[in-house]
């Protein structure tokens, strides 16, 4: 066999929070946009040029929920198959709200809530979701 000789997939830097409040609930956002238009998943998104991470996560949060972040330590990273051969490389990363806890759809959110785990399940979530939080331990109680 002759060595594979296409090109490599296009890494494109992405980001999620997992952002859970006192009473143990995940904030979840139902996605306005592609990729995964009309489903629920956690805030984020793509990295800016020279953004960090930490800065990217905090950006994406406030436009998704308008709510502001401190961002912990990194839990994990899933890799998702994106348009035109591309993959979405995200990095998500443990969060705690600062302030006022109510959030607001925006950016490219239809919808955001707190959620239990009996909730999440009811959802239609993006995939691999349920599976990954649970492998993590990050679902909410």
């Amino acid at each position: 066999m002759f060595p594979d000789r296409s090109t490599p997939k296009r890494r494109v830097p992405c980001v999620g929070a997992l952002v859970h409040d006192d009473d143990g609930r995940l904030l979840v956002v139902r996605r306005g946009r592609e990729p995964g238009r009309g489903l629920w998943s956690v805030p984020g998104g793509r990295v800016e040029p020279g953004e960090s991470d930490g800065v990217a996560v905090e950006r994406e949060v406030l436009e998704e929920t308008g709510l502001h972040v401190i961002v912990g330590i990194r839990v994990g990273t899933v890799v998702r198959d994106g348009p035109g051969g591309s993959s979405y490389d995200i990095r998500d990363y443990a969060c705690a709200v600062t302030g006022p806890t109510s959030p607001v759809p925006g950016d490219d959110a239809d919808e955001v809530r707190w959620v239990t785990r009996a909730e999440l399940a009811e959802l239609n979530l993006v995939e691999q979701l349920w599976d990954t939080l649970e492998s993590w331990g990050m679902l909410p109680r």
